[in-house]
């Protein structure tokens, strides 16, 4: 409830300068869009590209890290198949060694989701930041007085200007390199 308090406060805001401002801009033509964030930055090709670096960047640690949870299955299968010819001693280290991997396997594990985490917040927020100039740019080029995103319970087809914003980050997108 305080966050939906917390959202339309800056609406309401936004809704009280308009309203302020209306007499003065009653006699000129008032352009306002719309674009879907979301939309724009899923079907953007910046983030897809930031996407694959960070799955390049990160796929070595995964496989690395899928390779010794393999391996220590196979120590555990093997423990549970040979624990009742083992000598206490032996079993007991056994174990112990399993236990050990799971837990080093985990911390391992837990390590690459937060440095995976860091880096994609890191790219997605440049990818956000290059989007938001984009449609900066888009929208002082094409004469627009407003531009609104997040928080909209309705826009109509003829203020929604995403297809053109994403046209917009495309056009200007660098070629894909070849894939070798």
């Amino acid at each position: 409830m305080t966050n939906m308090i917390r959202q339309s406060i800056p609406c309401a805001l936004l809704l009280g300068a308009a309203l302020v401002a209306a007499p003065a801009v009653a006699n000129a033509e008032i352009k306002l869009g719309y674009v879907n964030t979301g939309k724009l930055l899923e079907e953007s090709p910046q983030a897809r590209a930031a996407q694959q670096a960070l799955e390049g960047e990160f796929l070595p640690r995964q496989r690395e890290l899928a390779s010794q949870q393999k391996a220590l299955q196979e120590k555990a299968d093997k423990l549970k198949r040979e624990a009742a010819v083992m000598s206490e001693a032996e079993r007991t280290k056994a174990e112990r060694e399993v236990r050990d991997g799971e837990t080093n396997l985990s911390r391992r594990f837990n390590e690459l989701q937060e440095d995976a985490n860091l880096r994609r917040n890191e790219e997605f927020g440049k990818v956000q930041r290059a989007l938001l100039q984009e449609v900066q740019a888009y929208a002082r080029a094409n004469g627009y007085q407003l531009i609104i995103s997040d928080g909209v319970l309705f826009a109509a087809e003829a203020v929604d200007i995403t297809p053109q914003m994403i046209a917009a980050v495309k056009a200007k997108a660098p070629a894909p390199a070849p894939k070798p």
